[in-house]
Parts: C-alpha cells; sequence; structure tokens
C-alpha cells in the first residue's frame, strides 16, 4: 500500500481511486476576501467524492478553545479529530486535499492532519484546475448526507503531534536572534508595509525574510522541482541554517505552502507561527518593521 505524505499526482489520485485503498478528500477552495463564496465554488465544481473543508467553519475557530489568536486560529485538536471522525476519517485513512487557490489553503489542512499525528496527508499537485484538465470525475450541486460516525474499533484517534507551531510568547524572545528565521509567505508589497488590506498595521515582523507562497509553483501552477526549490530556499537562507526556520503569514494559512516547498526540496520539517501577522501586529509590546 503507497502513503502520500506530501504532494500527489492526478495519475496517481485516479490510481488511487481505484485501489480500492481506504482514502478521503477534501476541497479546500476558498476567497480570503469573501468567505461566503467557498460554498459556492464547492457546490459549483469539486472532484467527485470530495468533502468540504471550510477555512471558517472547520480549519479554525473563534470559540474558547483555540489554541492561538490571530484571524484563523486553530481548533483544539480534539474538535479537528472529532469532526474528521464524524466524516468516517480513520487511522488508516489516506488522505487527498486540494483547492483551487494554488494550494493556498488545502495546505493548512495538510499541516493539521500532521499535527494530529496523521502522515498519510498530501496536496493534489496542480489542484483542482489540473484534474479537470486531465479529465478527472466532478461533481457539483449539494452533496450526499454525511455517512455515519465509524465504530468503536475505527476511530480517528489523536497520536503524537508531527509537525510543531509556535506561540507569540515563545516567538517574541527570540527574534533577532541566530536561533531564529523568519520566512513571512505574503506579498513583496504587504512584506514591506506598502499596503495593508487585512490587519490594522502594516509592516512586518523585525529580520523576518520574505518569501510569497506563490514562488513555489510553476507558470503550470504546479510545485516546483525539488533542484529548484532547493536553489531557491539555499538563496534566501543565505547559509542561516534550516531547522531554524519558523513560517508565517498574515493568519497562518499561506504559510504552509513554503513548509511543504522545504520538505520536497529536503530541507527538513520547520515550524509554523499559526498566529502571524494578524496575532502579532495586534499584541501590545511587539515592534514591527517596515521596508
Amino acid at each position: 500500500m503507497t502513503m502520500y505524505t506530501t504532494l500527489i499526482s492526478v495519475e496517481q489520485l485516479k490510481t488511487l481511486q481505484s485501489s480500492g485503498q481506504d482514502f478521503m478528500m477534501f476541497d479546500c477552495s476558498c476567497d480570503l476576501m469573501k468567505p461566503e463564496m467557498a460554498d459556492v465554488m464547492f457546490a459549483s465544481k469539486r472532484i467527485q467524492g470530495a468533502n468540504q473543508a471550510h477555512l471558517d467553519r472547520h480549519l479554525s475557530t473563534h470559540e474558547a478553545s483555540a489554541v492561538n489568536g490571530g484571524r484563523h486560529p486553530l481548533p483544539a485538536r480534539e474538535s479537528v479529530a472529532a469532526w474528521l471522525q464524524s466524516l468516517g476519517m480513520t487511522n488508516k485513512s489516506q488522505v487527498v486535499v486540494y483547492d483551487r487557490n494554488g494550494a493556498n489553503y488545502c495546505g493548512r489542512l495538510w499541516w493539521m492532519l500532521k499535527w494530529l499525528g496523521h502522515d498519510a496527508v498530501a496536496v493534489l499537485d496542480g489542484g483542482l484546475q489540473a484534474w479537470e484538465a486531465a479529465g478527472g470525475a466532478l461533481d457539483s450541486g449539494e452533496p450526499l448526507a454525511k455517512p455515519p460516525s465509524q465504530s468503536a474499533t475505527d476511530a480517528f484517534e489523536l497520536k503524537p503531534a508531527l509537525r510543531e507551531w509556535v506561540s507569540t510568547s515563545e516567538l517574541a524572545p527570540q527574534v533577532g536572534h541566530p536561533s531564529l528565521t523568519l520566512i513571512d509567505a505574503r506579498g513583496a508589497a504587504r512584506y514591506r508595509g506598502e499596503v495593508e488590506p487585512i490587519d490594522p498595521v502594516a509592516g512586518h515582523i523585525p529580520g523576518a525574510l520574505n518569501r510569497p507562497f506563490t514562488d513555489n509553483l510553476n507558470a503550470e501552477g504546479f510545485f516546483k522541482s525539488p533542484e529548484q526549490l532547493r536553489a531557491e530556499f539555499d538563496k534566501l537562507l543565505a547559509g542561516r541554517n534550516p531547522q531554524t526556520v519558523v513560517h508565517h503569514c498574515g493568519s497562518g494559512v499561506s504559510a504552509v505552502p513554503n513548509i511543504l516547498a522545504m520538505e520536497l526540496a529536503g530541507l527538513g520539517v520547520t515550524r509554523l507561527y499559526p498566529g502571524s501577522w494578524s496575532e502579532w501586529c495586534n499584541t501590545p509590546g511587539m515592534t514591527c518593521a517596515k521596508g
């Protein structure tokens, strides 16, 4: 049984679908500025058999159980596990996640499943566009009713986390020290503080390097080769130890493609600051830089 843990191609997904292997698929498509469009996109077109993973309803929460601050706080691990089990997921499931947004939103679920201790999760390279271009089967309209929860013997149980995150209180004392390398995945203009369409303060965390998450994809919307990604990250890091890297963005979502890209490049597993700029710039006493 093949396990996919980073990327899966369209052809590999087609093979997986016909293999009889236990697998689940999630459409994470979203529009950050118009969250209601996620439901519209899912109903209009999705890969056949896909479940929806909504950024606001499933992949973040503003309830007291949130584990961090910012615009898209992570839900408690137990809450995410209960949602997945309600859909029929087990610890044996191979999970495939995708979107139509350049892996921006599906990366969030990829990372969260790793955080829950589930390694068998992969991003569909090229997303919905690649699937449709290859003639893959599509669904539309309202999805069928959810399957019943699995029996106790097939429960989805939390395992030790395979990915780590950093809180603001942990991050702040390290800023400016060689033991920390921050990579900001936002667009260059937002990073420099020239524009800020969402958060109340423009700029970036002092010392952060900038690599927009879109830089990981080629012109056709697929992830660049491991060799090219390695060369680009080596240039960005300029001798810094990859294991000191903590990734962030505006709210901890679009930072994940950089995490995935570093793993594809053979640079190892790196950490996420999920509160990101939205939590940092709203925390009293945190310094902000521009330029």
